[in-house]
């Protein structure tokens, strides 16, 4: 009997595409097979035609839009008609990370009838009858997850290209040059616009290409992706296409062109696919998982790379589908940039896929490092952090110390950007007595609290010593000034080369910055309050030229003596958060985090 197969993929059209190897792999193993597609309608033109499945079913997407929309009863009509398949095996190229969404996909799971219920599983796969984990977004490219899934039904799971139907394009120019024609689509798709780069940027890039290489640039995309800003703004004429291609007809435009420059988006995956060599600008987004699948072809990555990207999608949480509203990651991202892309890919000697700039190599952990809620802790003491600091002052990059402390993590568990900057950070000090009860309770003791308070003027004193400049940012106006006066009367030697108080807005950003890096400091203490100052430090760490960067808190307001500290023996038993209550009681608030980080770590201990 000819076995069926139905294939679940009701995402946007990169993710279609993604699939479409693990299609063709499944195709090749099963000849004889009938493989039915679910998928949305909107994107299923781009596989139409290849052979690649026997059969196609649509839904609506605005229709289906949202989990709840599958529970109207004319919908639940159009699911549990999928019975009528006779289907022997569902597959789902999906994660399964919202837990409305794992009932909409449980629910098409058990309307399709199927004995066989196969998906990649975080933990929410409990409808599954074959599974594979799933570790998460970017621990394989997407592609590469659905290859390995459908290797379950006996399909070789080696990577191969992405397929869509292409209507051939006549030859955008007649000229011989290094590039003749340079696609440029400015869009990211509906789903997150917070993926596009700036239209003045996309600009001065096709006037820069235009000038150096003669190209053709043809402005690609629909109505809505930012293509009119893009020719407003450009010095020459380019030729705009906007709004008048199929997705077939696109496909063809894009494979007759020599480069293809976009940001993260379908459009993007039907560049790789067509094997167009191509520049992919990503900035919130995971290019870890979403990035070009070029497995024979060229393609280079352009990110800023700051310890808080990607922001969505890491791990198995959605996160920041819409970024920051600093949106820093992309604003780093310079024309200079992309051209060095493009360098890159037309050298003759250039093969497969490049990250530019590529990440630096994380530091070398610290030797102990534990964890609770999920979260990670240093076990370390003042001397050897101090030891630590010099090593770095001396090394070729920055590093980025948080004080971490039960505060911290509360608040990290309701935001995933800041949970991600915690889990980056080079070192994280253990600032707070309940981190020392968790280390004990789960029996990884800490040598000592280590905190932001008690660290600056210990670092100050090192400084005066050893010779590193120290800058202070941050904090109400005139405190970093009282506190640097009191730190410089007592180490006569030390330097502190700025003092400035600002805020974390991004429109002061790029100043900040520059009067940073140009003071020469080699530590920068931040003093916007958590987590402000620590997705500050975050945003910025790639521009930043000091070898050490660490949100403070208070601890400028302490030093100045504007906030008094707790008196020593309450410090030794561990009950200076009751004399900050007691000097400050607006913090009950606060405060009432430290017994839900009591039950939190009694109930789940080291996980997160």
């Amino acid at each position: 009997m000819r076995e069926r197969y139905l294939i679940v993929q009701l995402a946007d059209l990169g993710d279609l595409i993604l699939s479409t190897p693990a299609l063709s792999a499944l195709r090749e193993a099963k000849p004889d097979a009938h493989i039915t597609l679910l998928t949305t309608a909107h994107t299923a033109p781009v596989i139409e035609g290849l052979q690649l499945v026997d059969e196609i079913i649509t839904f609506d997407k605005k229709q289906f839009n949202g989990s709840r929309a599958f529970f109207q009863p004319a919908n639940l009509r159009r699911i549990f008609a999928l019975r009528n398949g006779n289907y022997d095996a569902v597959v789902f190229f999906h994660h399964f990370t919202l837990k409305l969404g794992t009932l909409k996909f449980a629910l098409i799971a058990f309307a399709s009838g199927a004995k066989q219920r196969i998906g990649i599983d975080n933990g929410n796969g409990w409808f599954l009858t074959h599974r594979l984990p799933d570790d998460g977004f970017g621990a394989k490219h997407q592609a590469q997850y659905w290859l390995d899934l459908v290797g379950l039904l006996g399909a070789s799971p080696e990577p191969r290209p992405a397929t869509v139907t292409v209507s051939p394009a006549e030859t955008l120019s007649t000229r011989h040059s290094a590039l003749s024609t340079v696609i440029i689509h400015p869009g990211s798709g509906g789903y997150s616009l917070a993926r596009r780069w700036d239209a003045a940027q996309f600009a001065a890039l096709a006037d820069a290409l235009h000038e150096q290489y003669n190209a053709q640039i043809v402005l690609v995309g629909g109505q809505n992706d930012g293509g009119d800003a893009i020719k407003a703004a450009m010095k020459t004429q380019p030729l705009d296409l906007t709004g008048q291609t199929t997705l077939a007809k696109l496909a063809g435009v894009i494979q007759a062109a020599d480069l293809y420059i976009g940001a993260d988006s379908g459009v993007m995956h039907l560049a790789a696919a067509v094997g167009t060599p191509l520049v992919a600008i990503f900035g919130p987004s995971n290019a870890e998982a979403w990035g070009p699948w070029t497995p024979s072809s060229k393609s280079v990555v352009v990110r800023s790379a700051p310890e808080c990207s990607p922001c969505s999608y890491v791990g198995h949480s959605i996160g920041l589908r819409e970024g920051c509203p600093a949106r820093t990651c992309m604003r780093m991202v310079t024309v200079a940039h992309v051209l060095d892309a493009v360098k890159h890919i037309t050298a003759e000697d250039f093969t497969g896929t490049r990250f530019l700039p590529s990440k630096p190599l994380p530091a070398p952990r610290w030797q102990k490092r534990i964890r609770i809620l999920g979260l990670p802790v240093d076990a370390i003491t003042y001397p050897e952090w101090l030891d630590l600091i010099g090593k770095w002052v001396a090394s070729d990059r920055i590093h980025h110390v948080c004080t971490i402390n039960p505060e911290f993590m509360m608040i990290a568990r309701q935001d995933v950007n800041f949970h991600n900057i915690l889990s980056r950070a080079d070192l994280c000090v253990p600032d707070g007595i309940g981190l020392l009860w968790a280390a004990k309770h789960l029996g990884q003791p800490l040598p000592e609290r280590v905190t932001g308070s008690d660290g600056v003027p210990k670092i100050a004193e090192c400084a005066a010593q050893t010779g590193w400049k120290l800058y202070f940012l941050g904090a109400a106006p005139g405190v970093a000034d009282k506190a640097a006066q009191v730190l410089r009367q007592q180490y006569l030697t030390l330097q502190i080369v700025g003092i400035y108080s600002g805020s974390p807005a991004p429109n002061e950003e790029d100043a900040i910055v520059e009067q940073v890096n140009a003071s020469g400091a080699d530590i920068l203490f931040v003093a916007y309050g958590a987590p402000e100052q620590d997705k500050w430090i975050a945003r910025n760490l790639p521009r930043l030229q000091v070898k050490m960067a660490m949100g403070v808190g208070g601890s400028f307001d302490f030093i100045a003596g504007i906030v008094p500290r707790a008196p020593q023996w309450m410090r030794r038993f561990g009950l200076e958060w009751l004399y900050r209550l007691y000097l400050q009681p607006w913090r009950i608030r606060r405060m009432l985090r430290l017994p839900r980080f009591v039950v939190a770590v009694l109930l789940k201990g080291n996980n997160g």
